[in-house]
């Protein structure tokens, strides 16, 4: 590498305004730990100052979660996600990936394989709150039990510990499975990124989104062949199975540039609205600009129409903005806007609302110390708000929340707040059941 392959790194002129916008500096002090610091390393790296195999520079670099909160603190437009992401592909180059890590990307890449153990998992789902603990498996088994879908995921009232909504109602939906017959004004035709972890373990999620995308007035196109993003192939450093990933998802959405591509996942919304970049100078290149350009969250989707409104809510949420949402994407008032045009709910705010709960892609699998170190600031600004319901619009957060949450004992529903819309129109009559 030279320095002329890291530009956005350029503006950087050392302020540390940084600094407490990084969970890994703020829990472990060290300027190593900071993106201040890490600039430095990568720095030194490109100018052949340190080698790529110096595992200080790894263990540095790999306690990097990837929130990009540094970006939204960083006066100067530093491009720092980008940079840690072609570093780490030259240490995947040099060294080799943890065994775990390359089983749990080969495994969301291949639906032949993700498929058949996601539903085994989600046999297992029912089982999995009364086994959550803190260790390492029970942990794991909390992030099963925390994508359990709202009319199963309490069996009763908000909370499933005996706390209610002020209104004593609890979060419970009907399967609804048809939708409204009559749609309201037809904005423009969507398809649905129905995503790896999203189809396998949160596809309440994607039927919340379709449905709440038809009743708006966007028609659904079909498209059976989409894969894995590649997201959290590019985050460790596999930049090769990244892109083969992204050449699969833009030929199967093909080129039709009046349907936009919906996504209800912050880290996969990130990665496709880039796929431009990571194809850069690849044949796919222009065609992954053109896509790039079609994808947008659910989010702004339906508040760029203005959302019908439903049934009263009278709820209280906490909303926890993903970073790759809030930080990567820029998307920060569309969720809350979205919230608001329920009636009845309440949203209340939080302290580490904007910081990442340390969940990462595989970060809390690959770094779990420092992963739950971040977690427990997150659960403490939760719990002192003691709020009916926490609303997040990622499917690795939600795993993270719901996971700290009932481990710590305070087992409040996690969900996305398309889920809310969704549940606001079931009682609104919106659907056939």
């Amino acid at each position: 590498m030279n320095t002329a392959e890291l530009p956005g790194l350029d503006p950087c002129v050392h302020c540390g305004l940084c600094l407490q916008s990084c969970p890994t500096f703020v829990a472990t002090g060290d300027e190593a730990d900071s993106p201040r610091g890490r600039i430095v390393l990568m720095q030194a790296l490109v100018r052949g100052e340190l080698d790529a195999s110096d595992p200080l520079l790894a263990q540095h670099l790999d306690r990097c979660l990837g929130c990009r909160g540094c970006e939204s603190a960083c006066p100067s437009g530093v491009q720092y996600g980008h940079a840690i992401e072609d570093v780490r592909a030259v240490l995947a180059d040099t060294r080799s990936v943890p065994l775990l890590a390359r089983l749990v990307l080969s495994t969301f890449a291949e639906s032949r394989i993700r498929r058949p153990l996601l539903a085994v998992a989600r046999w297992m789902r029912p089982a999995a709150r009364y086994l959550t603990t803190d260790s390492l498996v029970g942990f794991a088994i909390g992030m099963l039990a925390a994508t359990r879908p709202l009319n199963r995921q309490t069996g009763g009232p908000v909370g499933g510990t005996g706390r209610r909504a002020k209104n004593g109602n609890g979060l419970r939906l009907s399967n609804a499975t048809t939708r409204n017959p009559t749609p309201h004004q037809v904005r423009g035709r969507a398809v649905v990124f129905r995503g790896c972890i999203m189809e396998g373990l949160f596809g309440h999620v994607n039927g919340a989104t379709e449905r709440t995308l038809e009743v708006n007035g966007f028609p659904l196109v079909t498209v059976p062949d989409q894969s894995c993003c590649g997201a959290l192939h590019a985050h460790a450093g596999l930049r090769r199975e990244a892109q083969d990933l992204a050449r699969r998802n833009i030929g199967a959405f093909g080129d039709d540039p009046d349907v936009r591509v919906v996504v209800n996942s912050a880290g996969c919304g990130a990665m496709l609205k880039e796929y431009g970049r990571l194809l850069q100078g690849d044949p796919w290149h222009e065609r992954a600009v053109d896509f790039a350009k079609r994808i947008q969250d659910v989010s702004e989707t339906l508040t760029q129409v203005g959302p019908q409104a439903g049934a009263s809510l009278p709820l209280t949420v906490a909303y926890d903005a993903p970073c790759h949402l809030h930080h990567a994407q820029r998307i920060i008032e569309p969720p809350v806007d979205l919230m608001a045009t329920i009636p009845g709910l309440r949203r209340i705010v939080h302290a580490e609302s904007e910081h990442c709960c340390g969940s990462a892609g595989i970060y809390s699998l690959t770094q779990r110390a420092l992963s739950r170190e971040v977690l427990a600031r997150k659960l403490a600004a939760l719990r002192a708000v003691s709020p009916d319901v926490v609303a997040t619009g990622n499917p690795g957060c939600q795993m993270q929340l719901g996971a700290g949450l009932l481990a710590s004992g305070y087992d409040v529903p996690v969900v996305h707040p398309v889920e809310l819309l969704d549940y606001s129109y079931q009682q609104a009559g919106f659907y056939d059941n």
